[in-house]
């Protein structure tokens, strides 16, 4: 949930040496290092690579750019023509910088704690795609979804495809544990949710482990976290992932009881909790480990990404906090982790 980001002054010190966005995350050495930054000043139980989820789109034949106001993509895909010009992926020759970032930060970590590796769900890439650029309304995805129903399926089974690419060479790096992260899942409703959304999450899932299965190697856990889809909870676990993510607009409570007490749930303090004076930042902590229950599988988190206004004396405090409040919260001793 971008745990390196922009409010932590040294990953921006970090950034400008790189030149862009971009550049950073194509430099091993320099991902690595922003990687292991939050784990030094904040403490967190786990690392997630640094990179970024279009690095698929750009490996698949896109322009992408990041000017002020977020990412573009050109030239769009709108039409079938456009996805046939797309490039099948290949995640040592497409991304392999993020396979070295992977090698060196397991290499530097020596398992003081587990490596996240991540992608973009399908879906969320394929917004990305076709609209060009962050949209508010999708327009253009969903124009492709419902006027060429068949072309949009393409589209989607082809990022399908690369995404289980990349996310097995990531594990063959070394990642520990995977999160395929579905940010626009909240712009659909509950039957395009179904059909055009969620199979191709459970694609990922299951292509990833049938991938590492026929090598005889075991696959990390996977957390799916679908943004903005409180009122269709119900739906999420059959993608088959390990964990299910969770925003801030559902209550955890609720949310484990309508998935299942025993299913593994991560989340959901609101990212602008963070600033909140302390002990109202306290209540909060407390409320969500409460809802959590006493039962075991919960991985503290934020309910999306890290604000940059945020002191980053405030994450250290929300760590300091998960760990105090979590401890003895379960017959089996603290099992809330604060990935913040």
């Amino acid at each position: 949930m971008r745990q390196a980001g922009r409010y932590l002054p040294e990953y921006r010190a970090t950034r400008a040496r790189a030149g862009s966005f971009l550049a950073l995350c194509k430099a091993p050495e320099l991902a690595a290092e922003v990687t292991l930054q939050p784990i030094r000043r904040l403490a967190v139980d786990a690392a997630i690579i640094f990179s970024d989820i279009l690095v698929v789109s750009e490996a698949m034949g896109l322009r992408v750019d990041y000017p002020e106001g977020g990412p573009r993509l050109t030239p769009a895909v709108r039409d079938r023509r456009a996805i046939d010009a797309l490039r099948s992926f290949d995640g040592l020759r497409d991304c392999g910088f993020v396979m070295d970032a992977i090698a060196l930060v397991r290499q530097r970590l020596d398992g003081e704690v587990p490596l996240i590796g991540f992608a973009g769900a399908p879906f969320t890439l394929a917004c990305y795609m076709a609209e060009g650029e962050t949209s508010r309304d999708y327009l253009e995805i969903k124009r492709l979804m419902f006027t060429a129903p068949d072309d949009a399926h393409v589209l989607l089974g082809r990022i399908a495809e690369g995404t289980i690419a990349y996310l097995d060479a990531q594990a063959a790096a070394g990642v520990q544990a995977i999160q395929l992260f579905d940010t626009w899942a909240d712009t659909l409703s509950p039957r395009d949710l179904r059909e055009f959304c969620l199979p191709y999450a459970a694609r990922v899932v299951s292509g990833v482990r049938a991938r590492l299965a026929a090598r005889g190697a075991a696959a990390p856990p996977i957390i799916y976290f679908a943004r903005g889809t409180a009122g269709t909870l119900e739906l999420l676990p059959g993608v088959g992932a390990d964990v299910l993510g969770l925003d801030w607009r559902v209550d955890l409570g609720d949310a484990r009881r309508r998935i299942g007490a025993t299913r593994p749930v991560q989340g959901n303090l609101d990212p602008a909790a963070m600033l909140l004076p302390a002990a109202a930042l306290e209540r909060r902590v407390a409320e969500i480990l409460d809802a959590a229950g006493p039962q075991p599988g919960h991985v503290f988190n934020l309910g999306h990404g890290i604000l940059p206004p945020t002191d980053p004396e405030s994450a250290v405090q929300l760590v300091e906090l998960v760990h105090r409040l979590g401890r003895g919260r379960t017959a089996g001793g603290p099992v809330d982790q604060a990935g913040a």
